[in-house]
């Protein structure tokens, strides 16, 4: 039988933080009544992270999924939501910025008859706990305004990483995903937006992590022209 939740996490040289993040994931799922898988989708990881995993998740009906090459995130989190098997699939950093809890909530819209979960930091009853430095804090505000003149309209925060998807919504959108980088997310909600899926757009707790892997220069020049890219890509979508 397939599993309730199949829970997608993201990973490149997570050695130090993803034993824990498992460890809090794992005491979360002992207590629900349902089955649930754990997809460990790596990037590239030079360190341990892959041989971390696959240790945690031997005795667990999971998957770790490894990359030869440091691709990006939105590859690695493509082939996670590709190999899921759960009815609902949540997507979540390897630091656990949002904690898993978040998810129960997440879960109760789906059933009631939303067809995307996303967790925002910018909503009235958001709750940052650890903010980020200024300066992330006005780039990731000064990209979400591009993105929403660009790629997708309503949405405050494409960029937090905790999202939850109907499996067959989910398939359907990775199928088409080309962006291989942390702009995946806008491409994600622009494409179901195209396609008319209901996306709820949620408050949560979230905690910055120190050890971020976006590049303060590099990442955000290289995310705004991917928002130029997504509407070229796809500009015979229908």
């Amino acid at each position: 039988m397939a599993p309730y939740l199949s829970i997608i996490i993201p990973t490149y040289n997570e050695e130090k933080r993803l034993p824990g993040t498992l460890d809090f994931i794992f005491a979360f799922l002992r207590k629900q009544t349902y089955e649930a898988e754990i997809i460990v989708s790596d990037d590239g990881s030079r360190d341990r992270t892959v041989k971390i995993a696959a240790e945690k998740l031997r005795f667990s009906d999971s998957q770790v999924l490894v990359s030869p090459r440091n691709i990006g995130k939105g590859d690695a989190v493509r082939r996670g939501m590709l190999a899921a098997k759960g009815q609902y699939l949540l997507i979540t950093d390897a630091d656990l910025s949002t904690p898993i809890e978040e998810v129960r909530r997440f879960l109760r819209y789906l059933e009631a008859g939303d067809d995307i979960v996303i967790g925002s930091r910018a909503l009235e009853d958001s709750k940052i706990e650890i903010h980020q430095s200024f300066y992330r804090e006005i780039m990731g505000r000064v990209y979400n305004l591009i993105a929403r003149a660009f790629s997708f309209k309503g949405i405050m925060d494409s960029q937090c990483g905790f999202k939850c998807f109907k499996s067959q919504v989910a398939k359907e959108l990775f199928g088409l995903q080309k962006i291989n980088g942390f702009s995946f997310d806008a491409e994600i909600l622009f494409l179901a937006q195209k396609k008319g899926y209901k996306i709820r757009e949620e408050p949560v707790i979230w905690r910055n992590s120190s050890q971020s892997r976006v590049q303060l220069i590099r990442d955000p020049i290289a995310m705004f022209f991917d928002l130029i890219k997504i509407r070229w890509i796809h500009r015979n979508l229908r």
